[in-house]
């Protein structure tokens, strides 16, 4: 049957020249679709739960949170682990499934267990969440929010709900981290002896912010032809409002927050910061890419959205880049690609110089970049990203090696034949000849 292929393609060399153009064309689009990185994905397969509770000491977080999650995701299957990181405030579940396992399949798995999990976690103390789709090099772009004149509180309100809202809609983006400034919040400081001679207790002001935050609705009346809908809005807008909230009343006088309390912005309280080069706090956000996407495409895209945020930043207000995984990967691919163009011209230059023959040194030639495009076919459909590893393991030598033997013996065959049978036959002899052996050290590479 090979030696019929062999004699094929001989004969048919227009079609072979049609195949392997068409093959070349499908390598370069493939070459030019296929995920680029600096360093190669190695994580596994994993999904997290976070749980949130502020206050809670490690130890507490370990026994109501961590510990009831751990025990909710136990019996899943094609789970290969199951770890957690109990830390103050904060419950970090890693499920582990088994290489192959699709991750959207086991978050699937993992998310019918949260409500079991959070059933057995004490009202109050948190509710688990699924963590991003992302992996630990997942972290592609880091930018600063910087403007003079604007306390830290306002920076990180201007990246939580401004700068990180527009970013998560760019393609490719999971999640946008926070680090550093202050989170804001609305603070109702209550006073002891304000809440003694109005004879009220810190449940009547619980009471009386719970029931006094929320719109409803209550139908509507049809009036000469026009329905008017009837609505009772009691949503709070501004500080203010919040003060004017009446918690009882005293001889026919209300008693608001405010009567009895302090109201004001302040910030959450914190468990660390942000400081860059010796300059004091900053404000950071972290740019957290989908597993699987193409990291300098959507870096790429990640630019230019803050590019077009920037121009309706409040006066003064800029975004600094911090750390940009594009220039790393440009750096890394300068360098493989420059190694690759200098070691494919050397076997090249070797290859004319010992087979002594041009025609065959450049048929040889073209096993390199046409092994290389079918690589980039297979890459691409097995997700295999282009990266330092990838790229700088390609052995020039290994490559055109079963192509110099080929092509060798058939230029011996000829120069020792001369004329006395068609060079057809003579090059189906040669290639005949040296199939086995060719086949078998391509066969041991292959393995290796």
């Amino acid at each position: 049957m090979l030696n019929a292929l062999i004699e094929g393609a001989l004969r048919n060399r227009f079609l072979v020249l049609i195949v392997t153009t068409l093959l070349a064309g499908l390598g370069i689009y493939s070459a030019l679709n296929l995920p680029i990185d600096a360093v190669p994905d190695l994580t596994n397969v994993q999904v997290q739960v976070i749980t949130e509770a502020p206050a809670l000491s490690p130890l507490e977080v370990e026994t109501f949170l961590s510990f009831p999650v751990e025990g909710a995701m136990s019996g899943l299957p094609n789970v290969e682990q199951i770890r957690s990181i109990s830390k103050f405030g904060i419950s970090v579940v890693t499920i582990v499934f088994h290489e192959g396992t699709d991750i959207y399949r086991a978050r699937q798995l993992v998310g019918e267990r949260l409500i079991r999990a959070g059933e057995s976690i004490p009202k109050g103390y948190g509710t688990p969440t699924l963590g991003p789709i992302a992996t630990a090099l997942g972290e592609i772009y880091q930018f600063q929010i910087k403007g003079e004149g604007y306390s830290p509180m306002e920076l990180r309100t201007i990246l939580d709900w401004f700068v990180a809202y527009q970013l998560r809609g760019v393609p490719g983006v999971t999640e946008i981290n926070a680090h550093g400034g202050e989170l804001k919040t609305f603070q109702v400081e209550l006073n002891p002896d304000k809440l003694s001679e109005y004879q009220l207790s810190m449940t009547d002001v619980f009471n009386a912010l719970r029931s006094n935050n929320a719109n409803t609705g209550g139908g509507y009346l049809v009036h000469e032809g026009e329905a008017r809908y009837i609505r009772a809005e009691s949503q709070v807008k501004s500080l203010d409002d919040i003060a004017a909230i009446v918690i009882d009343e005293r001889n026919g006088v209300p008693v608001t927050i405010g009567h009895v309390a302090k109201v004001q912005a302040a910030p959450m309280i914190r468990a660390g910061l942000v400081t860059k080069d010796g300059e004091g706090e900053v404000v950071t956000g972290l740019v957290m890419m989908l597993i699987g996407e193409n990291s300098r495409r959507v870096v790429g895209h990640v630019k230019e959205e803050i590019a077009r945020i920037s121009k309706s930043l409040p006066p003064g207000v800029t975004i600094e880049p911090l750390y940009d995984r594009s220039r790393l990967i440009e750096q890394t691919l300068g360098t493989v690609l420059r190694n690759l163009t200098e070691g494919g011209a050397l076997v090249v230059a070797v290859l004319l110089i010992l087979l002594g023959n041009l025609r065959g040194g450049l048929i040889v030639a073209l096993a390199i970049p046409l092994s290389m495009l079918l690589a980039a076919n297979i890459m691409l459909a097995t997700g295999v990203t282009a990266s330092l590893m990838s790229l700088g393991a390609i052995d020039f030598g290994m490559i055109v090696d079963s192509s110099v033997i080929m092509v060798e013996n058939c230029v011996r065959r000829l120069a020792h034949e001369g004329g006395s049978r068609p060079k057809l036959d003579i090059i189906r002899d040669a290639a005949v000849e040296v199939r086995k052996p060719t086949m078998f050290g391509e066969l041991i590479i292959a393995i290796v």
